[in-house]
């Protein structure tokens, strides 16, 4: 059986998701698709919509069939480890293609950007050290460089976040020797971070989930956007947890474990570093909200996304020595659904898949998955009292979804 892989969030699953899966299947002329999907916390560093369970349902029901969890250890990580996880459990589980979404929507532009930068490699760090000691992001130092170095219009835009992501993948399976093709679509009408509606049918996440938590907007403003299945998941979310997850429902509780840590334990906290915690500390003593609180610690040295990511490592107290630990790749195939069609792939080729499959907690998990039980339990607390227990008790007994 043909399997085309997919590296997704789906914060929430929307009509460009479905486009993109449409297409990867036609591109790949695959029988199954199998998807890659980040836990309850994501990449820039956000609390996702809904559970990692309810976007499995949204996934297989529009055209994924199998879900695989991305680690928390690669899922809450910057664009380098993030692909590095997700690649590793695509090429584990037999894919024979890599299918992501780009702004560039042409494949050859990747692997020519890849050959540039591998054969300019060090006056492309030393550009990048130039522009971070003027105190730049690391980001905004690499796009600096790269703009410096890139010789023609031939090669990638690297300041679209799709192209980064992918060059990222591109990266991962030139570096892991993966066995992967590799294919690209082009993103349609909305860009990644868009957030206004700028089409009848395709919006980003970001805007759809903009909306959502707008108090003027009712969550029937989104509806056209979305598959049915997927419109119908989140409200079947609201109704059963009473709320969508945002980082302002988290801000008590990383407010307290702020507070009440001195500067050096925050400064063993996972992607703490230059006397940031002294600027943490300070700020949460005087915020009411997360937001006021990001606007208070950003800096031009650091992005928004890069911060959030350090408060999800806070809030989960997530140390620099847990997470250097990691290995580069997954450990294991975390199975969190699957179609009747992703079923029988499974069983087809369960014997000579990579890694192991896990589709039930073991009772000694490996140290990649201690770490995703513990978020799990972080992001149960973001619920009200009365499904806190509930959510929370899913990791443990919520087997795989299986989708007819």
């Amino acid at each position: 059986m043909n399997a085309v892989g997919v590296i997704v969030e789906y914060n929430p699953f929307h009509n460009g998701h479905a486009f993109h899966l449409e297409q990867a299947k036609i591109l790949a002329d695959a029988e199954v698709v199998i998807a890659v999907m980040s836990g309850n916390f994501l990449q820039r560093g956000e609390p996702a919509l809904v559970s990692k369970w309810k976007r499995t349902e949204m996934a297989l029901k529009a055209g994924a069939d199998i879900v695989f969890e991305l680690p928390y250890a690669f899922a809450t990580q910057q664009a380098t480890t993030f692909a590095s996880g997700a690649v590793s459990i695509l090429e584990a589980a037999r894919c024979r293609f890599l299918c992501f979404g780009s702004e560039s929507g042409s494949i050859d532009s990747f692997k020519r950007t890849l050959a540039f930068l591998n054969n300019n490699n060090e006056l492309y760090q030393n550009r990048v050290k130039y522009y971070i000691d003027l105190g730049n992001s690391y980001p905004k130092a690499s796009s600096l460089a790269y703009t410096d170095l890139s010789p023609d219009e031939q090669l990638l835009d690297l300041t679209k976040p799709n192209n980064i992501l992918g060059y990222q993948y591109v990266k991962a399976v030139k570096r892991q020797n993966a066995s992967m093709k590799l294919l690209t679509v082009s993103r349609k009408n909305a860009d990644y971070h868009d957030p206004h509606f700028s089409s009848e049918t395709i919006a980003s996440a970001t805007s759809i989930r903009k909306a959502l938590f707008a108090e003027k907007e009712k969550i029937t403003s989104v509806q056209q956007y979305m598959p049915k299945t997927s419109y119908q998941a989140l409200l079947e979310y609201k109704a059963e947890f009473g709320l969508f997850h945002d980082w302002e429902n988290y801000w008590p509780y990383l407010k307290y474990r702020i507070i009440q840590s001195n500067p050096e334990e925050l400064r063993n906290m996972y992607e703490i570093e230059e006397g940031l915690e002294n600027r943490i500390l300070a700020s949460a003593l005087v915020s009411n909200d997360f937001n006021q609180f990001m606007n208070k610690i950003k800096t031009k040295r650091y992005t928004w996304t890069r911060l959030q990511r350090a408060c999800v490592h806070i809030l989960t107290n997530t140390k620099k020595a847990e997470m250097d630990a990691q290995m580069t790749q997954a450990a294991y195939l975390r199975l969190l659904g699957m179609t009747m069609k992703g079923r029988q792939y499974l069983n087809k080729y369960k014997s000579s898949l990579e890694l192991p499959l896990i589709s039930k907690l073991p009772s000694e998990p490996h140290s990649q998955l201690s770490l995703d039980i513990k978020a799990s339990r972080i992001y149960a607390i973001g619920t009200n009292k009365d499904s806190q227990q509930r959510l929370l008790e899913m990791e443990f007994k919520q087997p795989p979804i299986i989708i007819n």
